[in-house]
């Protein structure tokens, strides 16, 4: 009898194993630890709102706590105590921001002050679209969930005093200013003001609003607030300085920096309560539509379904079958983290706020914000094109509103708001990629304007300062910034390769020849005597004394933006025979990219370098080390726990590396639609392709039968061998079956 009832049990586990869906992979863990900067906490695809636990305040959580050094998350899969669930975040970021209204469920008398309330927790549980835990100090079950605009929860009370805390003085950074209102004992309403990324710009700060509704009246309910603590004179008189006041049943608006409201109930027995919170950016009315519209007579479990439901039809675009379950989870776990940013700003009625002044405006289609794209524009977008066209066409939209706007196309755009964070002028090049792949369905001419304006205008341009330095000498200097002269140029150098490819295509021939000759203009900075870059004075001079090893780790230092001359030399993407010739040809240039990895100095955790293991396809061969790099570099990097992602995901962006390496492919040069090659990760890819913008149906990617993890020995497409180790996109998507042996 013991046999046979462990037969039934292994062929049920067999059986739920083959009917695994990609959504049933996703592990939300991965990259909530190593400063990966993901969260596991709900969200719905590229959602507004996202219920994530906030277990970064409190001195229990050093040294990883948010006020005691920079840290870019409101959780960190080590840190033991929790203060709540904030409701708007972003993920696999490199600055502070967001990470406000807060959500706590405690038992006994109202207490107001974090530190005093929070709580460890354990059993926590994170799949696609729910989050849970058991909150120790209280015994209390956590349980979240969420639609595109509504943050869902479900608190599970033991039996006795129990409340639902909002909590708007606390937030992952230290803005402030918030107002909060009990509009009756069912509904709470507020706005909190957010901003200052990077802690740049603290003038644009700008209010997000919520609307909190409870499955249940209170019994009681009221507000809090913490005046700052006066010094003065008369603080003599006030017996009440700086002390909380805590005000039942209070029915009007609170405005203040450390405030609250509360929901007090007193049950019999166990009790569930739900919580829906919806977001808006643009008002309150907004913030309640949203969440009749999108939650209104669904329950916790029903509005759970579909979030799985949504995510699994977007995660199945992509099918993957062969390899182990552990490179399963890694994989559709990184296409999750690609599908989270850009997200959703506009309401659901299309209201979203306009760059700058904050009016509001309306779209009918998706206004997407978060555009990180100093590191997006290098492949995210790239896997957005390829696999969520519809996606990247709306995103191409909304740089072209951006554009409307504010008169620039985005650099770094966070909900209406420009950060200008990091170098370059990205967003030409993602829209030339677009367009040159086939995503045509948006304004190409306004689109074409808005990237010469960025590459032409002199004075008072965000996009490119120093850009007359670059134009008369082909470089930026050392005098033109004291930070980055040498790759800032890099980086122009590529976004003129896109202007250049775009206006070939749109037959503008003089603007082609013009660009591309721009483009090229670092190879003034190529120092013979280091084989390496090397930034030039004002007067035309080397920098002496230079060591090229200076800027790794973060270190500022005038040739490069967080990177040294080793981890940029090679970051010309658009012209790697033309390194090559600098560096005497293949053999020496494959000898010099072979020493970044020999000499430590390659890094998988930031941008400049990640395409580097695929330039050695680019001489005949040496492709096979291009497989053994991206190989060994998923093996090392990419892996099923909570450190599992080298460093910052930026915004999905560490996460499109891995997906594309994985299936065998590579979009090493931006604006290029050509992609390079190496051995995939499974033994059979499946992507589906949107008919509206790809003929075929689907695109086949297979390991042939003979293929045991050695060097590829050759590639078929479609039956047909293909010469070298690099496909052109209409190839790719007009192709039924590759083949690689």
């Amino acid at each position: 009898m013991k046999n046979k009832l462990t037969v039934v049990f292994l062929l049920i586990i067999s059986i739920s194993l083959a009917q695994k869906s990609p959504v049933d992979y996703v592990n939300p863990f991965i990259g909530t630890s190593n400063f990966g900067t993901t969260n596991p906490g709900p969200i719905a695809v590229r959602g507004m709102a996202n219920v994530s636990p906030f277990n970064v305040a409190g001195p229990q959580n050093l040294p990883l706590e948010k006020d005691s050094r920079w840290l870019s998350t409101p959780y960190v899969h080590e840190n033991t105590f929790l203060t709540g669930f904030s409701h708007v975040n972003l993920s696999g970021v490199g600055c502070p921001e967001l990470g406000v209204i807060l959500a706590m469920p405690t038992t006994g008398a109202i207490v107001t002050d974090h530190l005093e309330y929070g709580s460890t927790y354990s059993n926590e549980i994170s799949q696609v679209g729910y989050y849970s835990n058991i909150l120790d100090k209280y015994d209390i079950k956590a349980e979240a969930t969420a639609t595109t605009r509504v943050g869902v929860s479900k608190y599970s009370f033991p039996a006795g005093e129990s409340n639902i805390l909002l909590n708007l003085g606390l937030g992952l950074t230290n803005e402030e200013g918030a107002s909060i209102r009990v509009v009756s004992a069912t509904e709470i309403e507020g706005v909190r003001s957010v901003g200052s990324f990077c802690y740049y710009k603290p003038e644009e700060a700008y209010p997000v609003y919520f609307v909190a509704r409870f499955s249940r009246p209170a019994d009681e309910f009221g507000v809090w607030k913490k005046p700052a603590t006066y010094k003065g004179v008369e603080s003599e008189w006030m017996g009440y300085n700086g002390k909380t006041r805590l005000m039942k049943g209070f029915t009007k608006e609170v405005v203040g920096d450390s405030i609250g409201a509360y929901m007090r109930y007193n049950f019999e027995s166990p009790t569930e309560v739900e919580m829906k919170i919806g977001i808006s950016y643009v008002s309150l009315d907004n913030a309640r539509e949203n969440l009749e519209k999108e939650t209104s007579g669904r329950t916790f479990n029903e509005i759970l379904l579909d979030a799985r439901k949504e995510w699994n039809q977007y995660l199945s675009k992509i099918e993957v079958e062969g390899g182990s379950e552990e490179d399963k989870t890694i994989f559709y776990t990184a296409l999750y983290h690609t599908l989270i940013h850009p997200n959703t700003l506009n309401d659901f009625n299309g209201d979203y706020p306009k760059m700058k002044t904050r009016e509001t405006l309306n779209t009918k289609g998706t206004r997407y914000t978060v555009f990180s794209l100093w590191d997006t524009y290098r492949n995210l977008h790239q896997l957005m094109g390829l696999v969520y066209p519809k996606q990247q066409s709306d995103m191409v939209k909304s740089m072209l509103q951006i554009y409307d706007e504010s008169g620039w196309l985005p650099k770094w755009e966070l909900n209406a708001t420009e950060t200008t964070t990091m170098v370059g002028d990205p967003a030409g090049i993602i829209i030339a990629d677009s367009y040159l792949k086939g995503i045509r369905d948006f304004d190409v001419e306004k689109a074409y304007k808005a990237m010469l304006k960025s590459a032409g205008q002199l004075e008072d341009n965000p996009l490119r300062p120093g850009l007359q330095d670059y134009i008369e000498k082909g470089y930026l200097t050392t005098k033109t910034t004291n930070s980055g002269s040498v790759s800032t140029t890099q980086e122009y150098n590529i976004a003129d390769y896109a202007i250049a490819q775009l206006a070939r295509e749109l037959g503008k021939k003089d603007d082609y020849k013009r660009f591309s000759k721009r483009a090229i203009s670092y190879r003034k900075l190529f120092d013979k005597e280091f084989n390496l870059l090397r930034p030039r004075n004002d007067d035309g001079s080397w920098l002496t004394p230079y060591n090229p090893e200076s800027g790794a780790n973060f270190e500022k230092n005038l040739g490069f933006i967080e990177g040294n001359a080793w981890q940029y030399t090679f970051m010309v993407p658009h012209d790697i025979k033309g390194l090559m010739k600098l560096m005497g040809g293949p053999k020496p240039f494959a000898q010099r990219l072979q020493d970044v990895f020999d000499k430590g100095q390659f890094d998988m955790a930031n941008e400049p370098d990640i395409a580097y293991p695929y330039l050695f396809n680019y001489v005949k061969g040496q492709e096979y080390r291009t497989q053994k790099m991206v190989s060994g570099l998923l093996s090392k990097h990419f892996k099923n726990s909570p450190d599992g992602i080298p460093g910052n995901d930026d915004t999905g962006t560490m996460s499109a590396w891995a997906v594309f390496s994985m299936m065998g492919i590579y979009p090493v040069n931006p604006a290029e639609p050509m992609y390079a090659l190496t051995k995939p990760k499974f033994d059979k890819i499946t992507i589906h392709l949107d008919g509206e913008y790809y003929r075929d149906k689907a695109l086949v990617i297979k390991s042939g039968k003979s293929f045991k993890g050695e060097a590829i020995q050759k590639i078929s497409i479609d039956g047909k061998p293909l010469k070298g180790y690099f496909i052109c996109h209409q190839d790719l998507v007009s192709t039924s079956e590759i083949i690689i042996d």
